[in-house]
């Protein structure tokens, strides 16, 4: 099915005093409509439209820009800009503020804003507003990835795939592998770590999605792999080619995906048996990971704990460790953001983002995330509603009950509105109607009554029925034809006359 795209972004550049360039077209304020096609396949068109508003502060603003840094500033107009999902505000700043530190031209703040040195005339302008859209909206490439399955491979970027798919929900597992349970007693207190440093997070992506989170310790279980001595550091050693096969034997024994609705995030902390012990991570280049820590794309991500060893040789084992937990999670927060596709990509050097805090991300990754699964979610209820019209193409003889019906009906309304939400730049709404969309038609689509196994084809139920009623219709067929014989034998006999 095809699908034209258009995503429309609200942007407010608003001018402090001194900073209004001399060449602007029209006097303050103005608007301006700049549209870019995104192209990703003859079947699916995107145009983006940057809707700009150009005006200049309002004395509160100005106000707000009275501060001596630019984090200061960011929160004090955070309160006074829209903040509506997907809509960004821009503050130009004079070129000789102090605002931004020097050789800093663009700050981007941790909200929908952010500030922009004015630096010569419209034309230098211009083109950094369009390096900030880039970052903080959508990209080419980010769009494209939503849409992969759309897409031959190769002309994915290698982070495409990357990213977990959009789902109604998502359920993360926190798995401790203590394979050597006689020689380390080990303590981990997962649930204050996931209300400090998880909870936050999810409490953000909570639009999103809903999230479940739980926590197991499983004994015994080893990594699939059995690392390689080094003489040298007198430590073992695993390499990045080997790491893939380190999964699967562990998965087994996780259990959680198995009886699972929602793609399941899995995060493992393991401790290394004691003849395996210290245990670290080579890249592909032969250097150890500081992290001491990989990440599976759509799976998770395994961080390897090494326990110290203890001076005297005579100490009663097992050995009690309690694991530093703020180390642990930065990692697996780190591997979370990845998951969801929000690492921090290059940026020009002129760029300074602030960090998210303890909210783990900025209200602007929020809304590339959202951008991005909204796309994705129109494009999977056009291919779930496209494979269930070919289904019942195939079956001509199918009953479609009245609730499937309105179902196809719902999910077609809801995806149409998404995308007329998304064309006038109303990214909170156009989510939540992607987001029926997707239930309405997966509803539909696995209903029970349109098993296609339910409906047999015609040249089956011939195989079927041709057994059975063959044999009776044989000895039925032939007296009939002996009666038409006999019928016909009397007409050419002359009756007798007396």
């Amino acid at each position: 099915a095809s699908a034209q795209f258009q995503l429309a972004v609200p942007v407010a550049v608003v001018f402090a005093p001194g900073s209004v360039p001399g060449d602007l077209p029209r006097p303050l304020p103005f608007r301006d409509v700049q549209e870019m096609e995104i192209s990703v396949n003859l079947r699916t068109s995107i145009t983006s439209r940057y809707e700009t508003v150009y005006r200049s502060t309002t004395a509160q603003e100005e106000a707000a820009l009275d501060v001596a840094t630019a984090r200061e500033a960011d929160a004090a107009l955070h309160l006074l800009q829209d903040a509506s999902l997907g809509a960004l505000t821009v503050y130009v700043v004079p070129e000789t503020s102090s605002h931004l530190p020097q050789g800093i031209n663009v700050y981007v703040g941790k909200h929908r804003s952010a500030l922009v040195r004015a630096g010569g005339g419209l034309a230098t302008l211009r083109t950094r507003l369009q390096q900030l859209t880039q970052v903080m909206s959508f990209t080419a490439s980010s769009i494209a990835a939503a849409l992969s399955d759309r897409l031959p491979d190769g002309q994915l970027g290698p982070d495409a795939r990357r990213h977990l798919k959009s789902s109604l929900g998502y359920e993360i597992t926190f798995s401790l592998l203590n394979p050597d349970p006689k020689s380390h007693a080990v303590d981990w207190d997962i649930e204050d770590a996931v209300n400090r440093y998880v909870q936050p997070v999810l409490d953000k992506l909570s639009l999103v999605a809903n999230f479940s989170v739980d926590s197991q310790i499983l004994y015994y279980a080893v990594l699939g792999v059995t690392p390689r001595f080094d003489k040298e550091s007198s430590s073992f050693l695993l390499s990045a080619h080997s790491l893939p096969h380190v999964i699967n034997p562990v998965e087994a024994r996780l259990g959680s995906s198995a009886a699972s609705l929602y793609p399941v995030l899995n995060f493992l902390l393991y401790v290394p048996e004691r003849s395996h012990s210290p245990l670290y991570i080579q890249d592909k280049d032969g250097a150890p990971v500081s992290t001491n820590a990989f990440h599976s794309p759509r799976w998770g991500g395994i961080m390897v704990y090494n326990v110290e060893t203890p001076a005297s040789p005579q100490a009663s084992l097992p050995l009690h460790v309690d694991v530093d937990m703020v180390r642990v999670m930065e990692v697996f927060l780190a591997q979370l953001r990845l998951l969801f596709g929000l690492s921090r990509e290059e940026l020009p050097p002129e760029f300074l983002l602030e960090s998210p805090g303890n909210e783990g991300l900025a209200d602007w990754e929020l809304d590339r995330l959202l951008w991005a699964h909204t796309v994705e979610n129109i494009a999977t209820v056009s291919t779930t509603l496209t494979s269930l019209a070919q289904l019942l193409d195939k079956i001509g003889n199918i009953v479609i009950k009245d609730d499937v019906a309105s179902e196809v009906y719902r999910a077609v309304t809801s995806a149409q509105s998404a995308m007329a939400k998304l064309a006038v730049g109303h990214l909170h709404s156009a989510f939540q109607a992607s987001k029926e969309a997707v239930t309405s038609s997966e509803r539909a689509f696995f209903d029970p009554s349109l098993l296609h196994l339910l409906y047999f084809p015609d040249d089956q139920k011939f195989a079927i029925y041709i057994p059975l009623f063959l044999p009776m219709a044989v000895p039925i067929l032939l007296s009939l034809a002996k009666i038409v014989r006999e019928a016909r034998q009397r007409k050419k006999e002359p009756t007798k006359m007396d």
